[in-house]
């Protein structure tokens, strides 16, 4: 893969390098034109140079792969450099840019036999030049070529090592966004599973329960059995209406309008057989839509919980406004139950339930809109005392 972040300094490297190739190339043309004027080489010598450096204008063209192509314009270039070095040992010091070139183009035990290779033209030419033997001619060239050597293949080994670096953090992070995005799938399911436990299910269920007991008493008692009938087909249309609700912005509809949630639970029931009363304590201060939409959420629940398995004659809705919280209760004159012996209770607070709480989405759902808003739920019950279910929420503090 290749980085943008790489391409800049490899640029400027080899903007070096040709830069370098020229110079070096220009100036040992000079130093032979003025040491050696009028000899019959000349002629050859204008000519490589020109032929050199038009060959190396042709390098970027074919890109930096190990093609045939490219590995052909490589032995070319060094064919032709060689010859110039016969010629004129003062070429010899254009084997640095070509060090670099090789070391490109070529894999990395081909570009050592290259460089070594080069490298001996240099020092035979240097040797040449020389009136006589100098140990530096001989020592210095392979010191020079060797260190070049290490260090461009110590930068690409970095280079090789920062790309696979790069390329596991976009993995990575490519896998971190696609976590995210399956956990916000699983949540807005589990959310959506809720929000129909809490509207479609409950009015179906209700529905089916008051059409029941109309069938039972149609022939004995018609005008029970219609007014069944009568709070079924209401049933109906409040669940049709939470149906396109939830279709257009998945919303309460009883807060969809701007009533305040103390108007929405003051319009729940429970059925025509339950009176519902609504309580309200402190002093209201404004909600977040989480914290109404999640309340009038649980309370719808609670009071389907008791009109299909309490018994009850009345429940009680209070909301408390307590400053740092705000409190929803749910009390019954049900038949009640005996709480199971589970200890100091769980995570979310909650103290655990009725013949239904470990079957049904009911209770779980309601724990699981209270713990996504940091509060706790308790449910407390004797046989024959009724139920209470109370939740809390904790709110932050006025500015």
């Amino acid at each position: 893969m290749s980085h943008p972040a790489s391409k800049p300094d490899t640029r400027t490297l080899t903007t070096v390098a040709h830069t370098t190739f020229f110079l070096l190339l220009g100036a040992s043309l000079v130093r032979f034109l003025l040491r050696h004027p009028g000899e019959p080489r000349t002629p050859w010598i204008l000519a490589l140079s020109i032929t050199l450096a038009l060959l190396y204008v042709l390098g970027p063209a074919l890109g930096a792969a190990p093609t045939t192509r490219r590995l052909l314009w490589l032995g070319l270039v060094v064919t032709t450099w060689m010859v110039l070095v016969v010629l004129a040992p003062s070429f010899a010091w254009c084997a640095v840019p070509l060090f670099f070139t090789a070391l490109r183009t070529l894999p990395p035990r081909a570009a050592i036999v290259l460089v070594a290779l080069l490298t001996g033209f240099v020092v035979i030419a240097q040797l040449q030049l020389a009136k006589s033997f100098d140990p530096n001619l001989l020592l210095a060239p392979p010191a020079v070529a060797a260190l070049a050597t290490a260090v461009f293949v110590h930068m690409e080994r970095q280079a090789r090592a920062q790309r696979t670096l790069i390329d596991d953090l976009i993995r990575t992070r490519r896998e971190l966004a696609a976590t995210e995005r399956r956990e916000g799938t699983l949540a807005e399911r589990q959310r959506l599973s809720m929000e129909i436990h809490d509207t479609l299910a409950q009015n179906l269920s209700s529905q089916q329960m008051l059409l029941q007991a109309a069938d039972r008493t149609w022939d004995t008692d018609p005008a029970t059995a219609r007014a069944h009938v009568r709070t079924a087909t209401g049933i109906a249309a409040h669940g049709l209406a939470e149906a396109r609700r939830l279709v257009h912005d998945l919303a309460p509809r009883e807060l969809a309008d701007g009533a305040g949630l103390a108007e929405a639970l003051r319009s729940l029931d429970a059925g025509p057989d339950i009176e519902v009363r609504f309580h309200l304590e402190g002093t209201p201060t404004p909600l977040p839509d989480r914290v109404q939409s999640a309340l009038l959420r649980i309370a719808q629940g609670a009071l389907a919980n008791v009109r299909e398995h309490s018994g009850a004659r009345t429940a009680a809705l209070t909301l408390s406004f307590l400053g740092d919280q705000v409190v929803l209760d749910i009390a019954d004159d049900g038949h009640g139950f005996t709480e199971p012996r589970t200890g100091a209770g769980t995570g979310t607070g909650t103290r655990a339930g009725t013949r239904s709480a470990d079957r049904g989405h009911g209770l779980p759902a309601m724990r699981a809109r209270v713990r996504q808003l940091g509060g706790t739920l308790t449910i407390e019950s004797a046989p024959g005392e009724g139920t209470v279910l109370s939740a809390a929420i904790p709110l932050e503090p006025a500015p």
